[in-house]
Protein backbone atom coordinates (compact mmCIF):
# COMPACT_ATOMS: atom_id res chain seq x y z
CA UNK A 1 0.00 0.00 0.00
CA UNK A 2 1.28 3.50 -0.83
CA UNK A 3 0.84 6.37 1.23
CA UNK A 4 -0.71 9.12 0.36
CA UNK A 5 0.20 12.68 0.59
CA UNK A 6 -1.70 15.07 1.47
CA UNK A 7 -1.99 17.85 -1.53
CA UNK A 8 -0.87 21.13 -0.46
CA UNK A 9 -3.34 23.50 -0.25
CA UNK A 10 -3.71 25.89 -2.74
CA UNK A 11 -2.50 30.04 -2.06
CA UNK A 12 -4.77 31.87 -2.42
CA UNK A 13 -3.55 36.01 -2.82
CA UNK A 14 -6.30 38.73 -1.75
CA UNK A 15 -6.74 41.28 -3.90
CA UNK A 16 -5.02 43.95 -1.79
CA UNK A 17 -1.71 41.49 -1.45
CA UNK A 18 -1.36 41.44 -5.34
CA UNK A 19 -1.98 45.11 -5.58
CA UNK A 20 0.18 46.51 -2.53
CA UNK A 21 3.19 48.37 -3.35
CA UNK A 22 6.28 46.43 -2.15
CA UNK A 23 8.92 47.97 -0.11
CA UNK A 24 11.38 49.22 -2.53
CA UNK A 25 14.94 47.98 -1.95
CA UNK A 26 15.79 51.74 -2.51
CA UNK A 27 14.13 53.08 0.29
CA UNK A 28 16.09 50.13 2.22
CA UNK A 29 18.90 50.89 4.80
CA UNK A 30 20.96 47.42 3.65
CA UNK A 31 24.52 48.44 4.42
CA UNK A 32 26.06 47.85 8.27
CA UNK A 33 28.12 51.35 7.67
CA UNK A 34 25.25 53.10 7.60
CA UNK A 35 23.39 51.18 10.33
CA UNK A 36 26.57 52.25 12.99
CA UNK A 37 26.64 55.73 11.59
CA UNK A 38 22.86 55.76 12.12
CA UNK A 39 23.62 53.97 15.61
CA UNK A 40 26.46 56.07 16.38
CA UNK A 41 25.40 60.05 15.47
CA UNK A 42 21.58 59.63 15.39
CA UNK A 43 18.96 60.59 17.73
CA UNK A 44 16.47 57.93 19.09
CA UNK A 45 12.44 57.45 19.33
CA UNK A 46 11.10 55.67 21.73
CA UNK A 47 7.79 54.04 21.95
CA UNK A 48 6.08 51.03 23.61
CA UNK A 49 7.05 48.09 21.33
CA UNK A 50 9.97 49.88 19.37
CA UNK A 51 12.97 52.32 19.22
CA UNK A 52 13.62 54.60 16.26
CA UNK A 53 17.09 55.59 15.69
CA UNK A 54 17.20 58.42 12.65
CA UNK A 55 19.50 60.39 11.06
CA UNK A 56 19.78 63.14 8.72
CA UNK A 57 21.55 62.01 5.90
CA UNK A 58 24.63 64.38 4.48
CA UNK A 59 24.19 66.48 1.53
CA UNK A 60 27.04 64.17 -0.57
CA UNK A 61 25.61 60.38 0.46
CA UNK A 62 22.19 62.10 -0.52
CA UNK A 63 23.30 62.89 -3.54
CA UNK A 64 24.77 59.40 -4.26
CA UNK A 65 21.32 57.73 -2.86
CA UNK A 66 19.20 56.13 -5.55
CA UNK A 67 16.09 58.10 -3.55
CA UNK A 68 16.25 61.31 -1.83
CA UNK A 69 13.51 59.85 0.60
CA UNK A 70 14.35 58.37 3.64
CA UNK A 71 15.86 54.79 3.92
CA UNK A 72 14.07 52.14 6.68
CA UNK A 73 16.29 50.07 8.15
CA UNK A 74 15.18 46.68 10.49
CA UNK A 75 17.63 45.21 13.18
CA UNK A 76 15.88 42.23 15.61
CA UNK A 77 18.89 40.65 17.96
CA UNK A 78 19.16 37.48 19.34
CA UNK A 79 17.77 37.92 22.73
CA UNK A 80 14.31 38.53 21.32
CA UNK A 81 13.86 35.34 20.65
CA UNK A 82 14.88 32.42 17.67
CA UNK A 83 15.13 32.78 14.12
CA UNK A 84 11.41 32.39 13.41
CA UNK A 85 10.57 35.26 16.16
CA UNK A 86 12.81 37.68 14.91
CA UNK A 87 11.94 37.34 10.97
CA UNK A 88 8.18 37.11 12.16
CA UNK A 89 9.23 40.59 13.51
CA UNK A 90 10.82 41.99 10.92
CA UNK A 91 7.69 41.17 8.21
CA UNK A 92 5.40 42.53 11.12
CA UNK A 93 7.44 45.97 10.34
CA UNK A 94 8.12 45.72 7.00
CA UNK A 95 4.49 45.51 6.34
CA UNK A 96 3.55 48.42 8.54
CA UNK A 97 5.93 50.77 6.94
CA UNK A 98 4.30 50.00 3.67
CA UNK A 99 1.33 50.07 5.28
CA UNK A 100 2.30 53.69 6.67
CA UNK A 101 4.10 54.92 3.49
CA UNK A 102 7.34 56.18 3.85
CA UNK A 103 7.59 59.64 5.81
CA UNK A 104 8.05 62.51 3.61
CA UNK A 105 10.87 63.97 1.60
CA UNK A 106 13.60 64.50 4.74
CA UNK A 107 16.58 62.80 3.17
CA UNK A 108 17.14 60.50 6.25
CA UNK A 109 18.21 57.01 7.16
CA UNK A 110 16.09 55.30 10.35
CA UNK A 111 16.83 51.89 11.56
CA UNK A 112 13.56 50.40 13.61
CA UNK A 113 14.79 48.36 16.76
CA UNK A 114 11.63 46.38 18.08
CA UNK A 115 11.30 45.65 21.29
CA UNK A 116 9.57 41.80 22.31
CA UNK A 117 6.06 42.84 22.80
CA UNK A 118 5.69 43.59 18.94
CA UNK A 119 4.84 40.14 18.67
CA UNK A 120 2.17 39.87 21.20
CA UNK A 121 0.32 43.46 20.35
CA UNK A 122 -2.15 44.10 17.88
CA UNK A 123 -1.04 44.91 14.05
CA UNK A 124 -3.05 47.73 14.01
CA UNK A 125 -1.15 49.19 17.24
CA UNK A 126 2.32 48.42 15.49
CA UNK A 127 1.03 49.69 12.63
CA UNK A 128 -0.06 53.28 15.05
CA UNK A 129 3.28 52.79 16.40
CA UNK A 130 5.33 53.14 13.43
CA UNK A 131 2.97 55.89 12.17
CA UNK A 132 3.61 58.17 15.25
CA UNK A 133 7.55 57.45 15.32
CA UNK A 134 7.32 59.09 11.43
CA UNK A 135 5.69 61.79 12.29
CA UNK A 136 7.63 62.52 15.35
CA UNK A 137 10.97 61.73 13.10
CA UNK A 138 9.77 63.88 10.48
CA UNK A 139 8.84 66.68 12.67
CA UNK A 140 12.30 67.01 14.57
CA UNK A 141 13.90 66.61 11.47
CA UNK A 142 12.54 69.30 9.37
CA UNK A 143 12.38 71.50 12.29
CA UNK A 144 15.82 70.52 12.45
CA UNK A 145 16.57 71.58 8.74
CA UNK A 146 14.51 74.58 9.05
CA UNK A 147 16.56 75.85 11.90
CA UNK A 148 19.74 75.38 10.35
CA UNK A 149 19.11 76.96 6.74
CA UNK A 150 17.48 79.79 8.79
CA UNK A 151 20.43 79.95 10.46
CA UNK A 152 22.44 79.21 6.94
CA UNK A 153 20.47 82.51 5.88
CA UNK A 154 21.01 84.83 8.72
CA UNK A 155 25.06 84.21 9.07
CA UNK A 156 24.84 85.00 4.93
CA UNK A 157 26.18 88.08 4.12
CA UNK A 158 23.72 89.71 1.69
CA UNK A 159 26.34 92.66 0.49
CA UNK A 160 27.72 95.79 1.60
CA UNK A 161 25.12 98.02 2.70
CA UNK A 162 26.44 101.66 3.71
CA UNK A 163 24.62 103.10 6.48
CA UNK A 164 21.77 106.15 5.89
CA UNK A 165 21.80 109.44 6.95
Amino acid sequence: MTASVPAEPERRESKAARTAKPFPRSARLLRHADFERVYKLGRRHFSASLTAFYLLRPESEAARSATSGPRIGFTVGRALGGAVQRNRMKRRLREAVRLCGLPGQAGADVVINPKKSLLVIDFAEVVNEVRRAFVVIEGKLLGKAGAESELAARKKPSGRQTPTA
